[in-house]
């Protein structure tokens, strides 16, 4: 089918890069592949720079970091901000928040010592931003436009080392359904929740190497989730192809979900 993502031309909003191993980064590229425009939202001086000399190499342009916005997601005068700039570009097509922030600079703790103050001000970044960003994009969205976050494969699973953020990734989710409905329909909310990922971001939680090389041989296919895989499910919910999908967690973590007898993995265990 010619065109089945119908992206071409269109416009796309990506909070989130930070380098080339961004889930963010692979997906605007994904993006621009199937020809739509992408603006690209990173958090501060050094990623705009960072994300500018990828769009130079990418593009076969100079200047790129100019083209980048700066957002602190925090502020809700940055959001408003970085919004009335994007409405310059409106009507939006789509949006991508990619965005996830914890503290784990005390190391491994126990749930229930969980600081006050890292616990809001990661809802603040990782879950809060996502509505925040979209009532204030609001103005700008195209009828019929799209808007996804990443979530997790399964908040259900007490991972010891993922700490208090699958509580709050849980808290996302939720956002996205109550989005969908107080958009009524005229912008599609949805989140891609892919397994374990190698990303920059994933390195600096701690025990975070041992739980992928676990995961990958708990998938079916014992290899892991790529992150093209998780921008091509993006390129798709974003696009006109996935218009009967909404308030939905599309759970990318090739079939590690059904998988937890594994006889491999078992026969490790019981030898």
């Amino acid at each position: 089918m010619t065109n089945f993502l119908q992206l071409k031309d269109k416009t796309v909003v990506v909070f989130g890069a930070a380098n080339r191993k961004s889930v963010a980064w692979a997906i605007g590229c994904t993006l621009e592949d199937a020809g739509a425009h992408v603006i690209h939202v990173v958090r501060d001086t050094e990623r705009q720079a960072e994300i500018g000399a990828l769009i130079d190499k990418r593009r076969d342009i100079k200047g790129g970091a100019s083209g980048v916005l700066i957002c602190n997601v925090e502020q809700q005068a940055g959001i408003d901000a970085v919004a009335a700039a994007i409405g310059k570009h409106a009507p939006i097509h789509g949006l991508v928040h990619s965005l996830a922030f914890a503290n784990y600079s005390d190391g491994f703790k126990p749930f229930h010592e969980t600081k006050r103050e890292d616990f809001l001000q990661a809802v603040n970044i990782s879950a809060f931003s996502l509505v925040a960003i979209a009532n204030a994009l609001k103005p700008h969205f195209a009828d019929g436009a799209s808007a996804i976050t990443i979530g997790i494969s399964t908040t259900r699973m007490a991972a010891e080392n993922y700490g208090y953020m699958a509580p709050i990734k849980a808290a996302l989710h939720s956002s996205v359904v109550f989005l969908a409905k107080s958009f009524e329909g005229r912008v599609r909310f949805n989140a891609v929740c892919p397994g374990l990922l190698k990303t920059s971001a994933s390195a600096g939680i701690p025990g975070y190497l041992e739980s992928y090389l676990y995961a990958e041989q708990a998938t079916l296919r014992k290899q892991g989730v790529a992150t093209q895989e998780v921008a091509n499910a993006a390129a798709f919910l974003l696009s006109p192809a996935a218009s009967g999908i909404n308030a939905q967690e599309v759970v990318i973590d090739a079939g590690m979900g059904v998988n937890y007898f594994d006889k491999g993995i078992i026969g490790k265990v019981t030898r």
